[in-house]
This record gives structure tokens, sequence and C-alpha cells, in this order.
């Protein structure tokens, strides 16, 4: 399990953070997070008692949380109580704090947004679109994106029909798919952009997108076609999908002598564009 720790400001205080690069996942320390929301000259002791309160309400919050040593005052590395998002969200909730109402506040928006995107996903594709052009990409690679969305939906869809389980078992064949095309497997693609948690297919550019698309779909139709019975056999099918893509990106590189997988994250691509065109 890799880890690595830093600090984070937060309204100019620190918060001690690890980053888990095996789960993807950023830890927070609790009694930092509780001292910024709380001024409290005791953290511990309040987070000590929140757990108590929250074990009497029935909530299993402070059973899960984990430990992590974290560097303390004192230069030294101790344990120390961390949430992960979900669980930091969690204990926000429950903190009678005017620092905590905007996290409420915004929490409760994102909920009423999500349960509007289940009635209507067109809203889902709106938003999507506005929160990209506010990130500054541009509308080509936007298209471009939302239609590999569209591409990926088919192919779990597929995997669906064909008994592939959520999670574990679709990690591992989008792995296959994209070590297939890419020559990376999915962790070490992240790391040549720099990415921690960020999503992947955010950061391609528009080759990438299009490489990627074309070995999913194309994983796709062979999945059709060939009716897999179990998990080895959609395993098999999503090497051969990404195979036929990354015969592709081969040639291509062959020909204009560049390589399509570079570190160059999309937003860094577009920003090299209008340097040129300026």
């Amino acid at each position: 399990m890799k880890i690595q720790t830093s600090i984070k400001l937060f309204e100019q205080s620190q918060v001690r953070t690890s980053w888990n690069e095996d789960e993807e996942k950023w830890y927070f320390s609790v009694v930092d997070v509780i001292q910024i929301l709380t001024d409290s000259e005791r953290p511990r002791k309040y987070w000590s008692d929140l757990k108590a309160k929250l074990n009497k309400e029935g909530s299993e919050l402070s059973e899960n949380i984990g430990q992590l040593k974290m560097s303390a005052e004192d230069g030294k590395m101790r344990q120390t109580d961390v949430a992960d998002t979900e669980q930091l969200f969690r204990l926000i909730q429950s903190i009678p704090s005017p620092k905590a109402e905007p996290f409420k506040l915004w929490i409760a928006k994102v909920a009423r947004e999500r349960i509007d995107e289940i009635e209507d996903p067109e809203i889902g594709f709106e938003r999507l679109m506005e929160t990209y052009l506010k990130k500054g990409y541009s509308k080509d690679w936007i298209n471009q994106r939302l239609k590999s969305i569209e591409v990926r939906k088919e192919l779990t869809d597929e995997w669906d029909n064909r008994g592939v389980k959520k999670g574990l078992e679709y990690a591992i064949l989008t792995n296959e798919i994209t070590e297939a095309w890419s020559g990376y497997n999915v962790k070490n693609y992240k790391r040549l952009k720099g990415l921690k948690k960020e999503n992947l297919r955010d950061n391609m550019s528009n080759l990438e997108l299009v490489l990627n698309m074309l070995a999913e779909a194309t994983t796709t139709e062979i999945s059709k076609e060939k009716n897999p019975k179990n998990f080895n056999e959609n395993k098999k099918i999503a090497r051969q999908g990404g195979t036929i893509a990354g015969n592709t990106r081969k040639e291509i590189e062959e020909k204009t002598g560049k390589k399509i997988v570079t570190e160059l994250k999309a937003k860094e691509i577009f920003e090299q564009k209008k340097r040129i065109e300026e």
C-alpha cells in the first residue's frame, strides 16, 4: 500500500492529508478539520465527545474511522484518526458550527442536483457541458468527451448483460482495454499524467479519447458477436478490443513520428495551442 502524506490549507489553516495510491483516496486528519470548524482549543476532546454522541445515535461513522501515521507538532510520526472524503462530509454534517454551514449547504445542493439528474439524465449532460466549459475545455473536446461517455455506457450495458459485476470486475476489464490500446495500465497511465483522484479521460487529448472510444466500442461489438459466458471470456474480448485500437495507435505514431500517449493533460494541450495561435 503506497501512501503519500502532505499538508493542505483550509482558510489559511493546515490539514494533514494522506493519499493512498492503491485505493485512490485522500485521507484527512479528523482533529485538524474539527479544530478549524469549531475553533476548539481541545479538538481531540471535542472529537472524543462527538464520537460518543454519534455512537449513542447509532451512527457507525466513528467505528469506520481509520488511523494513519502523520507528522505531529513535535515532528514525530504518530497514529492519527483519519477520514476519507465521504466520511469527512458525514462528519461535517454532525458539527454544529457556522463554518460548517457552507459545506452542509453545498452537500444538500449536490444531492438535489443528483436526484434531478436521475429523473432527467439530459440535465446531467447539460450540467457536465457547463462544468467543462468553466474549466476551460474547448467545445470540440467537450463534444468528444460527451461522446466517450455514451460509448462507455454502451460497453457497461453490454457487460451487465454478460453478468460482469460492477466494481472490481469492471476495473479489471477496463484495465485490460486501456493497457492493450495505450501500452499503460490505468494506474501507470494516471501516473504518467501526474494524476491522483482526477478522471483519466478528463485529461486525455482528442486523439487519446478517440482511441479509447475505438477500443471500448470495438470491445462492445465483439462481445455482442461472441456472447461471452464467463468473466475470463469477457477479459479475453476486452484485450482483443483494446489491441485493435492499439494497432491503430502504433500505425498513427509510425506515420506521424509522434507519441499519442504523453504526460500532457488535455488543458495543457489547449494552452499550448493558444500560445502558438497568439
